[in-house]
């Protein structure tokens, strides 16, 4: 058994395991203490920065952060509803064959029962193991089992708890950050508060982070390991992804299972806080050494190597009266991914008592009873010679999906098993229209065989020529919103 070394070239040896390209579809419970305020991302950092919302809302609710800090967040949250078996049969049920949780956020707090760190949900708030008992159910039911981590910037994120109010009644008055008592939780004084990557972060916090991270990989053996970033701080961060493949060699009888999720340099390609190289904002990114993740947007063509995009149904963190992404967008976004060589980590917002809302559930249902039907399309399957035809076009990139598209019938995108094809319409005919599929024409060197409607036991007519293969679809069509063909070559 060949161990990895921490260098890129050893690292670059990686190669990404069969069960995540077979998956396609995960579930993410994005979940901690920053869901109990209710109001969406980032409230550990914001609640100290006056004039926010996040910094409005904690006053009016809790008091002045100079006396009611963060820290007196965390034993707020309770999870005292908190039913992981029920959920992952649930989201089982509902298509994703991988679940991961976020295991430390910005905010440095640790959702498992961390060796390193006091400041976690054992000792603190659900005085629970949240890591450990979502990772029981998902073993027990045979889904793969992943954790986040996003602490490698929580040295400068989290910093604005040492601030003050600029103006008002209690301007200078330091935040409760600033209280020595509470450094090993708040970080000493520094002056980085940046929301990115840290610059000089100290030699103890990043062996701290080393620690941390390295002992949520050793107690619960995650076949998916994701880095809010690039690899972080160096020789360490490259120790530590080593440890991780090492020990799935070790799990696994020699095979490596491990899935390690990182963000290229283009990220955020320009910052307001910042004028310095991209390589800097958000560790170390070498093709090859991992899985390339993409926050909230996508690749614009096949990519050689498997690849995921990370997106929630709303907010990161659970808020009241967001408005969330319909099955319909997320049928949508699930196929054009596939088509592409990738997989849709989705996260669906636990409110912090540990239940999802109605919507979030009629979301989830809307997405498995589509995948019911058209999941042959979809798993274990491999891209086609081109991802799709048609005038409709994802931009490519991180952050990107604010962008709304709009599909015609002319949309398709592509995925094989073998001499099958499937052709998933992103956007149903009228009724009684012929579409045409341009991409198989009688010039293309592919003869088709026979063509099914995935769900439907009518027959389809089609005929192919050198136009392409055009076909017309039965009056009444399986669940929608997007359709699959199986075409025999």
């Amino acid at each position: 058994m060949t161990r990895f070394q921490p260098s890129w070239e050893s690292l670059k040896k990686y190669q990404c395991p069969e069960w995540f390209r077979d998956a396609k579809f995960g579930i993410w419970a994005h979940w901690g203490p920053q869901a109990v305020p209710m109001v969406g991302d980032w409230y550990a950092r914001e609640m100290y920065i006056q004039g926010h919302p996040s910094y409005e809302h904690h006053v009016k609710h809790y008091g002045h952060p100079s006396e009611f800090g963060y820290k007196d967040i965390l034993p707020l949250w309770k999870a005292e509803k908190f039913e992981p078996a029920e959920l992952i049969r649930f989201y089982q049920e509902a298509g994703a064959r991988y679940f991961t949780t976020c295991a430390v956020h910005h905010d440095n707090f640790d959702c498992w029962n961390s060796v390193h760190h006091k400041w976690n949900s054992v000792n603190i708030g659900p005085q629970k193991d949240i890591v450990g008992m979502w990772e029981k159910e998902v073993r027990k039911i045979g889904m793969r089992f992943g954790v986040t981590e996003h602490h490698e910037r929580s040295y400068s994120w989290f910093n604005t708890n040492k601030g003050s109010d600029s103006d008002g009644e209690l301007k200078g008055v330091p935040y409760d950050g600033a209280n020595p008592e509470y450094q090993d939780y708040y970080y000493e004084h520094h002056p980085d508060t940046s929301h990115e990557y840290p610059q000089n972060p100290s030699e103890a916090f990043i062996r701290n982070w080393y620690d941390r991270i390295t002992d949520v990989i050793d107690q619960y053996q995650p076949d998916l390991l994701y880095t809010d970033g690039g690899v972080p701080f160096g020789e360490y961060g490259r120790k530590l992804l080593a440890h991780y493949y090492n020990k799935s060699l070790e799990w696994n009888n020699g095979d490596l299972s491990a899935v390690y999720n990182y963000k290229d340099g283009t990220m955020y390609p320009s910052t307001n806080e910042r004028d310095y190289h991209l390589e800097n904002l958000y560790g170390d990114y070498v093709d090859g050494v991992g899985v390339l993740d993409m926050e909230r947007g996508v690749v614009d063509d096949i990519h050689p190597e498997p690849w995921q995009t990370d997106t929630c149904i709303g907010k990161w963190y659970y808020q009241k009266n967001v408005t969330y992404k319909t099955p319909t967008e997320v049928i949508r976004m699930l196929v054009d991914i596939v088509s592409k060589n990738g997989n849709l980590l989705l996260n669906v917002p636990l409110k912090p008592d540990g239940t999802l809302d109605d919507q979030e559930i009629q979301v989830v249902e809307g997405i498995g009873a589509w995948l019911k039907v058209n999941g042959e399309a979809i798993y274990e399957t491999r891209p086609w010679t081109s991802f799709g035809e048609g005038p409709t076009r994802a931009q490519s990139g991180h952050m990107q999906e604010k962008k709304a598209l709009t599909y015609t019938p002319e949309d398709f995108r592509f995925t094989r098993k073998d001499d099958v094809v499937y052709a998933i319409g992103m956007c149903r005919p009228r009724e009684g229209d012929a579409i045409t599929i341009h991409s198989l024409d009688s010039a293309s060197g592919y003869q088709v065989q026979s063509l099914e409607l995935l769900g439907s036991s009518k027959p389809v007519p089609w005929q192919q020529g050198y136009e392409g293969l055009r076909f017309t679809l039965p009056s009444s069509l399986p669940v929608p919103p997007c359709y699959s063909l199986k075409i025999q070559l």
